[in-house]
């Protein structure tokens, strides 16, 4: 099971990084919208896995917690 959460986040992630690659280049408005959609659909997918995947939110220390993405 976490192998296969490990590699869903890596798909997740290699998009995210692909569309973002995609959006530094000329596109269309309608092409634009479209991949700014997927990227959030995306980020979304991949902060909802790594929750599920990984409980436990590790913080660096001295680091502010909304700084790690956690609330306070």
């Amino acid at each position: 099971m976490l192998d296969e959460n490990l590699a869903r986040i890596r798909a997740h992630r290699n998009n995210i990084h692909r569309y973002r690659r995609l959006l530094k280049t000329r596109l269309s408005e309608l092409e634009r919208h479209f991949v700014e959609r997927r990227l959030a659909e995306e980020q979304s997918a991949l902060d909802g896995l790594t929750a599920a995947t990984f409980p436990i939110g590790f913080r660096a220390a001295g680091a502010p917690a909304n700084a790690a993405g956690m609330a306070q």
